[in-house]
């Protein structure tokens, strides 16, 4: 166990401030966590952008892997398309869904809904994104 005790966070929704980050196409509300985790671990809800109605397959973010020790994502309303190393074709994830990427897997997201929310918690809170060419070992639908 770390030296480092966690403090408490409370995180309230009449609050929530939304900002852009990393894809111009969507905007984070950070849930105050990374400080009271000493960095150790941040979350995030992730949610489209108002007002970036239009075609769904726009809003990708090309082929990429996260330098990260955990990463966990909970679909909390709409959908979401990827493509991950070594799985076969496209998943879509929904409403209730979650998934758990493996650390430095490469991914790409496709498309997404425009009502889509997503919950998102990673290790540790500031972590390196790298671009990639493709997502290798995917196997086209």
């Amino acid at each position: 166990m770390s030296d480092n005790k966690q403090k408490f966070s409370a995180n309230y929704a009449k609050d929530a401030v939304f900002k852009t980050g990393l894809r111009d196409f969507m905007e984070y509300r950070d849930l105050g966590i990374s400080d009271a985790t000493h960095g150790q671990v941040h979350a995030h809800l992730i949610r489209v952008k108002p007002g970036q109605e239009g075609d769904q397959d726009m809003h990708t973010t090309g082929a990429h892997q996260h330098l990260v020790d955990f990463q966990f994502f909970y679909v909390v309303k709409g959908w979401i398309k990827f493509v991950y190393e070594g799985q076969d074709g496209e998943m879509t994830f929904n409403a209730g869904d979650c998934v758990l990427q493996p650390s430095t897997i490469r991914h790409n997201e496709l498309a997404c809904s425009e009502d889509l929310e997503v919950l998102e918690i990673y290790s540790p809170a500031i972590h390196e994104t790298r671009s990639v060419e493709e997502v290798p070992g995917h196997v086209a639908a």
